[in-house]
């Protein structure tokens, strides 16, 4: 790969917040298609939420860093 190839930071950033916000919009839907389940396994509806949980902190954070600091 040579330099005129290379992505920067920030492209990144952008592509794995990408990635992330796919992957909590794929755990929401399993939740839901788990939750419309009768027999729901409760243990496993918990640690799907606990991962959607941690997938929306990610996110947050690179929100963040993507977000210019503006002093008012």
């Amino acid at each position: 790969m040579t330099a005129q190839n290379a992505m920067n930071p920030e492209e990144v950033m952008r592509i794995e917040l990408g990635v992330l916000r796919r992957e909590h919009r794929d755990l929401d839907e399993a939740i839901a298609a788990l939750g419309d389940t009768m027999r729901a396994d409760q243990l496993t509806l918990r640690r799907l939420k606990k991962q959607k949980l941690a997938l929306k902190d990610q996110i947050a954070r690179l929100e963040d860093r993507l977000t210019p600091d503006i002093i008012a």
